[in-house]
């Protein structure tokens, strides 16, 4: 290994601190003109009129409604329910249902205020509880998107013999994803030509599909193009079809190229967010202190249209029983209609909503059983030959007690659980033999232990069928053809690192094509954790054939320098015309899904986790600080350590902010905090150390061994903060965002 393992530099770095890189508003075409989109005020409703208003010169502006959609009015995704202008009934707050453009901005937002749409008030509902309850119907006939059953053994049997049963409720709030740049989306469009979009995304292919269905244009005359994109975390996996089809929309009938790009409070009002979600746990325990059976009941918010729901849904269960061996498992999970504007993809996309009330109830287990929480979990970590919840066999070797005793000793976690028990009774003793109230400081430690799976769930990788190309220059440089996008996380390095590895060439000599949908095959979403293991897998073989063609024309030799690889290159081209490979996702040996009864080979590949946090609590405050956090994995090879340990960090931040500070506040479907002084997320000054360790345990069926880990941080830090909250104040918090005036409420309840 030459390559494979070391912090190579940033393919695009030198572009974006130059400034060179150029995102989606940085550009600009001649005649050029602005849009907008004109929005509901309320969640539910009949569209009434719509009225344009004011001192305002309508004739000048180029104006969109649902019976200018040439094509179909949905968006292709799913259940292709969410319409791209809302013609006759509003869902949700928000909504889009007049687009407006003009080479003038400022007089366009003018405009936006003098549209006036007159309503019929229906119903609405705004929880997951009402949707259960179906206090109004707003979705199909039950509220509900999808539902989900995993059975495995007899769950039914257990109850009546088992020493220990323990019941628990969880819940987790929204999040919005906050990227760096706002959602933004330049389009040209005509009936001749066909549509072209220009734009910060994850997945150029979900837009190029909608929008063949908005238009109803042959393929062949849609093209997608990615800009450099801040940032997406899920929040611009599937929502940038909805921006690049209102360019487009408008674009088509101005006959001008024409650019949307959201402010902050526009896209963090009306984009998606995590779902919020609710668990019930029901879990029976021997008096050994083995898992007997466990019960799992998850529902999440899908808001008003399913998106992405089913599957966020689908990880969240396949998720919810984590890393432990249990013979017994049930778990129910349902997506439910509400009249809030669409949840949808955010990193991890349902594991962190599932893990955290696993990992809060484990503590609870323990403590209900007599047991310390890493001796309850050390006696069902799962192993290499046993069973998950779908029945999938652990081929792998797996050491999940390693990896705690590993982060236990780099946290100190013993010694500093004893000495802050000691610290907390002492402080609190002494307060009390005080005439004047001392401010003092409690202090916590508590850990999670999880696994998060590679790629899509089952079937998924088989049905999206990914294709990766490569092709060689005449000078003998490599271009890596995929439509996985740089967001950031660093596609493009760990691509030219690992084709560079695979032919033993210079990392300089590869480069990867800015994703293209005229230009590259479709290597799948950039989402799921699958970016290195599954598309990095493809871009290893597609170079490797390149290679192969070479050596079968008998132009290069099986033992070869780079420069005798560059020249055959060029001999070859010169002699037979393009040197082109291209590789299809095949699902490794032994790995079976039944969709139809949720059993089987869930993932090809797991990573594994440990994290420990260690908290500060303010009782005069309330407030609860991370001091310190230890984050231990497993994820297979690592490619760029510097990268890893970023993704890491990374998800750890953002965890912190789920966890502690990201409060969604919501009045009638609508989010009220949506700027940035008011929806409060984590500084440097609230963020803590964070030391990232790396296990290594090489997968087979991925790039030098490596498997996906840009989701996994994101799943283990809130239960290991609450639970160190708990070790702290002796306060039991089963709900994130935890706020300190819940924690007001129940410290003087």
């Amino acid at each position: 290994m030459t390559l494979i393992g070391k912090p190579i530099p940033r393919k695009e770095g030198r572009k974006k601190v130059t400034g060179q890189a150029l995102y989606v508003d940085d550009l600009h075409f001649p005649g050029m003109l602005h849009g907008v989109t004109v929005r509901s005020l309320i969640p539910r409703g009949r569209i009434k009129a719509i009225l344009f208003e004011g001192n305002i010169p309508w004739n000048d502006f180029t104006v969109v409604t649902a019976k200018d959609i040439p094509g179909e009015n949905y968006v292709a995704l799913i259940l292709n329910d969410q319409p791209y202008l809302a013609d006759e009934f509003v869902n949700h707050p928000e909504e889009p249902i007049v687009l407006l453009a003009h080479q003038d901005k400022y007089l366009l937002e003018e405009a936006r205020r003098h549209v006036r749409i007159e309503y019929e008030a229906l119903p609405a509902i705004f929880s997951l509880e009402d949707s259960l309850e179906q206090k109004q119907i707003v979705w199909g006939e039950d509220n509900v998107f999808k539902k989900f059953l995993v059975d495995k053994g007899d769950v039914d049997e257990v109850w009546s013999e088992a020493p220990f049963i323990i019941e628990g409720e969880y819940e987790t709030g929204a999040q919005e994803q906050l990227y760096i740049e706002n959602n933004g989306a330049i389009a040209v469009a005509n009936p001749n030509e066909g549509v072209t979009v220009w734009g910060s995304m994850q997945c150029p292919y979900y837009i190029h599909k909608a929008l063949i269905k908005l238009f109803g244009l042959p393929e062949e005359k849609i093209r997608v193009i990615q800009t450099e994109t801040g940032g997406g975390f899920g929040g611009k996996e599937e929502y940038p079809s909805m921006i690049a089809g209102h360019a487009a929309l408008l674009a088509w009938k101005s006959g001008k190229p024409v650019k949307m790009i959201y402010d902050r409070a526009e896209d963090m009002v009306a984009t998606t967010k995590r779902h919020p979600s609710r668990t019930r746990h029901k879990t029976a325990v021997s008096k050994e202190g083995k898992l007997l059976a466990m019960q799992i009941d998850f529902v999440i918010d899908g808001g008003a249209y399913c998106t992405l729901s089913p599957v966020v849904l689908s990880r969240g269960t396949i998720h919810a029983a984590g890393p432990y061996f249990c013979p017994n498992v049930r778990i129910r999970s349902t997506a439910v209609a509400t009249n809030v504007p669409p949840h949808g993809a955010f990193r991890g996309f349902g594991a962190p909503q599932s893990i955290f009330p696993l990992e809060r109830h484990m503590d609870r287990v323990a403590k209900a059983i007599g047991l310390a929480p890493d001796e309850f979990r050390c006696r069902n970590f799962i192993k290499e030959g046993e069973t998950t919840a779908t029945n999938q066999i652990i081929r792998e070797k797996v050491d999940l007690e390693g990896l705690m005793n590993r982060a236990f000793e780099l946290s100190d976690y013993y010694a500093k659980r004893d000495r802050f028990a000691k610290e907390n009774v002492a402080q609190a003793v002494s307060l009390r033999s005080q005439t004047n109230s001392l401010r003092y400081i409690k202090k916590g430690i508590g850990f999670a232990s999880f696994m998060h799976g590679a790629g899509f769930t089952g079937s998924g990788e088989v049905f999206l069928q990914s294709v990766v190309g490569a092709e060689a220059t005449s000078a003998g440089r490599i271009k890596v053809l995929a439509a996985s996008t740089e967001i950031g996380q660093g596609t493009n390095t760990i691509f030219a690192q690992i084709a560079a590895e695979a032919l033993g060439l210079d990392y300089d000599l590869i480069e990867v094509t800015q994703p293209d949908t005229a230009n590259v095959p479709n290597s799948g979403p950039t989402v799921a954790s699958r970016t290195c293991m599954i598309v990095g897998k493809l871009v290893e073989s597609a170079v490797l054939g390149l290679r192969q063609t070479l050596l079968g024309s008998g132009l290069l030799k099986e033992r070869y320098t780079q420069t005798e690889f560059q020249r055959a290159c060029g001999e070859y081209i010169s002699k037979f015309g393009p040197l082109k490979s291209f590789s299809q996702y095949q699902p490794p040996p032994n790995i079976h899904w039944n969709d139809e009864k949720y059993q089987g080979d869930a993932y090809g590949a797991f990573a594994w986790a440990v994290y420990v946090a260690e908290v500060s609590y303010d009782p005069l405050t309330y407030e609860v600080h991370v001091d310190d956090f230890v984050a231990v994995q497993e994820v297979g090879r690592v490619i760029n350590p510097v990268l890893a340990a970023g993704q890491i960090e990374g998800g750890v931040a953002q965890a912190v902010g789920y966890t502690l500070y990201e409060n969604v506040v919501w009045q009638d479907g609508r989010m009220l905090n949506s700027q940035m002084t008011n929806y409060i997320i984590p500084t440097t000054a609230d963020i803590p150390p964070i030391r990232v360790y790396f296990e290594e345990n090489p997968y087979a069926y991925g790039p030098a061994g490596a498997k996906g880990i840009g989701e996994l941080p994101m799943d283990g830090p809130a239960p290991a903060i609450l639970n160190a909250i708990e070790n702290a104040t002796g306060l039991s918090f089963n709900r994130i965002p935890l706020m300190p005036e819940a924690v007001m409420k129940s410290s003087v309840a």
